[in-house]
């Protein structure tokens, strides 16, 4: 459904270095850099962040929520802990299972430095 997503940053250098630890854990390669964006690839799609292109300072969506595809409890773990290490701060509840109407899921949440909220998913086997 989607091609990219990409969010604001008021420091490109910062948001690279903690996004580069973060999507590492999920076997992502390093950012690349174009001008004033960093491009992550992935074979699920591409994530970006910018700085403003009409030179406004990058703001938060509030409600909004970028979510990440691990393929285990473990690797959800591993991208919590390597995006706080990197400068990421902790939101809603403590790493763990969540049940909802998609079933069970593990998740983990944070907030990057630019205070993005993000979100690492791992669908848990159906029982």
């Amino acid at each position: 459904m989607f091609s990219h997503l990409m969010i604001g940053t008021n420091d490109l250098n910062r948001s690279k270095a903690f996004y580069d630890a973060l999507l590492a854990t999920l076997s992502v390669k390093p950012g690349l850099v174009d001008r004033y964006r960093v491009f992550w690839r992935s074979p699920g799609g591409l994530f970006c962040v910018t700085q403003p292109i009409n030179g406004e300072p990058a703001t938060v969506g509030n409600g909004s929520t970028v979510g990440f595809a691990a393929q285990s409890e473990a690797e959800v773990l591993a991208w919590h802990a390597a995006g706080l290490a990197a400068g990421g701060t902790d939101c809603e509840d403590p790493p763990g299972v969540r049940e909802g109407a998609a079933g069970k899921l593990f998740l983990a949440y944070l907030r990057d430095p630019d205070g993005h909220k993000l979100c690492a998913m791992y669908r848990l086997p159906k029982a």
